[in-house]
Protein backbone atom coordinates (compact mmCIF):
# COMPACT_ATOMS: atom_id res chain seq x y z
CA UNK A 1 0.00 0.00 0.00
CA UNK A 2 1.29 3.21 -1.33
CA UNK A 3 1.97 6.15 1.77
CA UNK A 4 0.39 9.19 2.11
CA UNK A 5 1.84 11.31 -1.04
CA UNK A 6 4.44 14.49 0.28
CA UNK A 7 1.79 17.13 -0.26
CA UNK A 8 -0.74 15.43 1.90
CA UNK A 9 1.61 14.20 4.36
CA UNK A 10 3.18 17.31 5.41
CA UNK A 11 1.72 20.53 3.56
CA UNK A 12 -1.69 20.24 3.13
CA UNK A 13 -4.10 19.81 6.23
CA UNK A 14 -4.91 15.96 6.41
CA UNK A 15 -8.87 15.90 8.29
CA UNK A 16 -9.39 12.86 10.14
CA UNK A 17 -13.10 12.04 11.08
CA UNK A 18 -13.21 9.15 13.88
CA UNK A 19 -16.80 7.46 13.22
CA UNK A 20 -18.02 5.20 15.62
CA UNK A 21 -20.52 4.06 18.27
CA UNK A 22 -20.48 4.28 22.62
CA UNK A 23 -16.90 3.48 22.40
CA UNK A 24 -16.04 6.29 20.24
CA UNK A 25 -18.21 9.14 21.03
CA UNK A 26 -17.80 8.51 24.91
CA UNK A 27 -19.71 10.14 28.08
CA UNK A 28 -19.51 13.05 30.05
CA UNK A 29 -15.94 13.42 31.68
CA UNK A 30 -14.54 10.76 29.78
CA UNK A 31 -11.16 11.31 27.83
CA UNK A 32 -11.84 8.59 24.30
CA UNK A 33 -9.80 7.25 22.58
CA UNK A 34 -10.17 9.60 20.35
CA UNK A 35 -8.44 12.31 22.90
CA UNK A 36 -5.62 9.75 22.81
CA UNK A 37 -5.42 9.65 19.26
CA UNK A 38 -5.32 13.35 18.89
CA UNK A 39 -2.58 14.05 21.18
CA UNK A 40 -0.38 11.44 20.09
CA UNK A 41 -1.06 13.28 16.00
CA UNK A 42 -0.08 16.52 17.86
CA UNK A 43 3.29 15.03 18.64
CA UNK A 44 4.33 12.81 15.63
CA UNK A 45 2.36 14.21 12.86
CA UNK A 46 4.59 16.73 11.64
CA UNK A 47 2.13 18.79 9.69
CA UNK A 48 -0.88 20.62 9.75
CA UNK A 49 -4.08 18.15 10.61
CA UNK A 50 -7.56 18.62 12.63
CA UNK A 51 -10.03 16.31 13.65
CA UNK A 52 -12.98 16.93 12.02
CA UNK A 53 -17.02 15.56 11.76
CA UNK A 54 -21.09 16.68 12.11
CA UNK A 55 -21.17 16.07 15.65
CA UNK A 56 -19.34 17.26 19.08
CA UNK A 57 -21.46 15.90 22.13
CA UNK A 58 -20.09 13.15 24.55
CA UNK A 59 -23.53 10.90 25.47
CA UNK A 60 -24.81 11.89 29.06
CA UNK A 61 -25.61 9.01 30.67
CA UNK A 62 -27.84 10.90 33.35
CA UNK A 63 -29.83 12.73 30.31
CA UNK A 64 -29.41 9.05 27.95
CA UNK A 65 -29.25 11.19 25.25
CA UNK A 66 -25.59 12.52 23.46
CA UNK A 67 -25.84 16.02 25.11
CA UNK A 68 -22.65 16.38 26.74
CA UNK A 69 -19.71 18.71 26.10
CA UNK A 70 -18.44 17.21 29.81
CA UNK A 71 -14.63 17.10 28.46
CA UNK A 72 -12.17 16.12 30.74
CA UNK A 73 -9.39 18.34 28.94
CA UNK A 74 -11.15 21.75 27.29
CA UNK A 75 -8.55 21.86 24.81
CA UNK A 76 -9.30 18.48 22.43
CA UNK A 77 -10.94 19.59 19.08
CA UNK A 78 -14.15 17.91 20.03
CA UNK A 79 -15.22 16.76 16.51
CA UNK A 80 -16.71 13.42 14.80
CA UNK A 81 -19.26 11.04 13.67
CA UNK A 82 -20.48 8.57 16.74
CA UNK A 83 -23.54 7.65 18.33
CA UNK A 84 -23.82 5.99 21.57
CA UNK A 85 -26.07 2.58 19.55
CA UNK A 86 -25.17 3.17 16.02
CA UNK A 87 -23.65 1.21 13.78
CA UNK A 88 -22.36 0.50 10.20
CA UNK A 89 -26.43 0.37 9.98
CA UNK A 90 -26.88 3.97 10.54
CA UNK A 91 -23.51 5.87 9.61
CA UNK A 92 -23.86 3.84 6.22
CA UNK A 93 -26.38 6.59 5.05
CA UNK A 94 -24.59 9.60 6.53
CA UNK A 95 -20.87 9.35 5.84
CA UNK A 96 -21.16 10.70 2.45
CA UNK A 97 -22.68 14.23 3.45
CA UNK A 98 -20.43 13.95 6.23
CA UNK A 99 -16.96 13.48 4.23
CA UNK A 100 -18.24 16.32 1.50
CA UNK A 101 -19.16 19.10 4.55
CA UNK A 102 -16.37 18.39 6.46
CA UNK A 103 -13.91 17.32 3.45
CA UNK A 104 -12.14 14.46 5.58
CA UNK A 105 -9.20 12.48 4.25
CA UNK A 106 -9.02 10.15 6.48
CA UNK A 107 -11.64 7.76 8.54
CA UNK A 108 -10.84 6.36 11.69
CA UNK A 109 -14.08 3.97 11.83
CA UNK A 110 -14.59 1.63 14.61
CA UNK A 111 -18.36 -0.26 14.07
CA UNK A 112 -20.20 -3.33 14.18
CA UNK A 113 -20.70 -4.33 18.22
CA UNK A 114 -24.09 -2.80 18.05
CA UNK A 115 -24.86 -4.09 14.79
CA UNK A 116 -24.63 -7.73 15.49
CA UNK A 117 -25.67 -7.02 19.24
CA UNK A 118 -28.96 -5.16 17.95
CA UNK A 119 -30.14 -4.74 14.40
CA UNK A 120 -28.08 -7.28 11.71
CA UNK A 121 -26.23 -10.40 11.65
CA UNK A 122 -22.33 -10.95 10.13
CA UNK A 123 -23.44 -10.96 6.69
CA UNK A 124 -25.91 -7.83 6.76
CA UNK A 125 -23.58 -6.07 8.51
CA UNK A 126 -20.96 -6.65 6.10
CA UNK A 127 -23.38 -5.82 3.27
CA UNK A 128 -23.65 -2.04 5.22
CA UNK A 129 -19.30 -2.08 5.68
CA UNK A 130 -19.24 -2.14 1.59
CA UNK A 131 -22.18 0.48 1.28
CA UNK A 132 -20.28 2.60 3.98
CA UNK A 133 -17.22 2.40 1.65
CA UNK A 134 -19.34 3.07 -1.46
CA UNK A 135 -21.22 6.36 -0.06
CA UNK A 136 -17.42 7.40 1.40
CA UNK A 137 -16.05 7.48 -1.67
CA UNK A 138 -18.67 9.13 -3.99
CA UNK A 139 -18.08 11.75 -1.75
CA UNK A 140 -14.49 11.74 -2.28
CA UNK A 141 -12.58 9.00 -4.57
CA UNK A 142 -9.32 9.59 -2.68
CA UNK A 143 -10.79 9.10 0.69
CA UNK A 144 -8.38 6.26 3.17
CA UNK A 145 -10.51 4.64 5.81
CA UNK A 146 -8.47 2.49 8.92
CA UNK A 147 -11.15 0.33 10.41
CA UNK A 148 -10.62 -1.76 13.16
CA UNK A 149 -12.65 -4.58 13.82
CA UNK A 150 -14.86 -5.34 16.65
CA UNK A 151 -12.85 -5.94 20.07
CA UNK A 152 -13.34 -8.20 22.87
CA UNK A 153 -16.28 -7.93 24.97
CA UNK A 154 -18.01 -9.01 28.12
CA UNK A 155 -20.99 -10.09 25.95
CA UNK A 156 -19.36 -12.48 23.61
CA UNK A 157 -17.71 -13.87 26.66
CA UNK A 158 -20.98 -15.42 27.86
CA UNK A 159 -23.42 -15.42 25.02
CA UNK A 160 -21.61 -18.11 22.28
CA UNK A 161 -24.34 -17.58 19.44
CA UNK A 162 -23.28 -13.52 19.39
CA UNK A 163 -19.51 -14.37 19.88
CA UNK A 164 -20.19 -16.62 17.10
CA UNK A 165 -21.13 -13.53 14.71
CA UNK A 166 -18.48 -10.80 15.87
CA UNK A 167 -16.21 -14.02 14.18
CA UNK A 168 -17.58 -14.18 11.46
CA UNK A 169 -18.09 -10.45 11.17
CA UNK A 170 -14.80 -9.89 11.67
CA UNK A 171 -13.80 -12.64 8.80
CA UNK A 172 -16.15 -11.20 6.56
CA UNK A 173 -14.93 -7.46 7.15
CA UNK A 174 -11.16 -8.46 6.46
CA UNK A 175 -12.32 -9.57 3.24
CA UNK A 176 -14.26 -6.73 2.36
CA UNK A 177 -11.37 -4.53 3.16
CA UNK A 178 -9.61 -7.09 1.10
CA UNK A 179 -11.45 -6.70 -1.72
CA UNK A 180 -12.48 -3.21 -1.72
CA UNK A 181 -9.07 -1.73 -1.55
CA UNK A 182 -7.60 0.22 -4.01
CA UNK A 183 -4.08 2.60 -4.40
CA UNK A 184 -5.87 5.79 -5.06
CA UNK A 185 -8.70 4.81 -2.11
CA UNK A 186 -6.73 2.75 0.43
CA UNK A 187 -8.75 0.60 3.11
CA UNK A 188 -6.49 -0.36 6.14
CA UNK A 189 -7.36 -2.89 8.34
CA UNK A 190 -6.31 -2.08 11.90
CA UNK A 191 -5.13 -5.23 14.51
CA UNK A 192 -7.11 -5.24 17.32
CA UNK A 193 -4.94 -4.10 19.98
CA UNK A 194 -2.65 -6.61 21.62
CA UNK A 195 -3.56 -8.20 25.18
CA UNK A 196 -6.93 -5.91 25.28
CA UNK A 197 -8.60 -7.40 28.55
CA UNK A 198 -12.03 -6.40 29.37
CA UNK A 199 -11.24 -6.77 32.67
CA UNK A 200 -8.29 -4.19 32.77
CA UNK A 201 -9.20 -2.10 29.46
CA UNK A 202 -12.67 -1.40 30.05
CA UNK A 203 -15.27 0.21 33.30
CA UNK A 204 -17.89 -1.67 32.42
CA UNK A 205 -16.73 -5.26 30.03
CA UNK A 206 -17.50 -2.97 26.75
CA UNK A 207 -16.62 0.75 27.18
CA UNK A 208 -12.89 1.59 27.39
CA UNK A 209 -11.31 3.21 30.40
CA UNK A 210 -8.08 5.29 30.78
CA UNK A 211 -6.11 2.35 29.14
CA UNK A 212 -8.83 0.94 26.87
CA UNK A 213 -8.62 4.12 25.52
CA UNK A 214 -4.75 4.02 24.63
CA UNK A 215 -4.83 0.36 23.66
CA UNK A 216 -7.12 1.48 20.56
CA UNK A 217 -5.53 4.48 20.00
CA UNK A 218 -2.69 2.45 19.93
CA UNK A 219 -4.26 -0.22 17.42
CA UNK A 220 -4.86 2.85 14.86
CA UNK A 221 -1.76 4.78 15.34
CA UNK A 222 0.64 1.88 15.23
CA UNK A 223 -1.50 0.59 12.05
CA UNK A 224 -1.13 3.91 10.04
CA UNK A 225 2.34 4.35 11.22
CA UNK A 226 3.44 1.25 9.28
CA UNK A 227 1.07 1.12 6.23
CA UNK A 228 0.91 4.97 5.60
CA UNK A 229 4.46 6.47 7.40
CA UNK A 230 1.60 8.62 9.08
CA UNK A 231 3.19 9.77 12.41
CA UNK A 232 5.03 7.63 14.67
CA UNK A 233 5.19 4.29 16.52
CA UNK A 234 2.82 4.81 19.48
CA UNK A 235 3.49 5.69 23.24
CA UNK A 236 1.03 6.82 25.80
CA UNK A 237 0.59 10.03 26.93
Amino acid sequence: MPPLPPMIHHERMLRFMPVGDSMTIGSAGEHTWRYRMWRHLRDTHGGPFALVGPRETLYDKAADAPTSYEYADPDFPRAHLAGWGEGWLHMAPLIGDAVRAHRANVLLVSLGLIDLGFYTNAEQTSENVRAFVAEARRADPRIRMAVLPVIPNVRAESDTPFATEVTRFNELLAKAIADLDEPRSPLLWVSPPESYDIHHDTYDGTHPNASGEHRIAAAFAEAMYQAWDLGAPYEAR
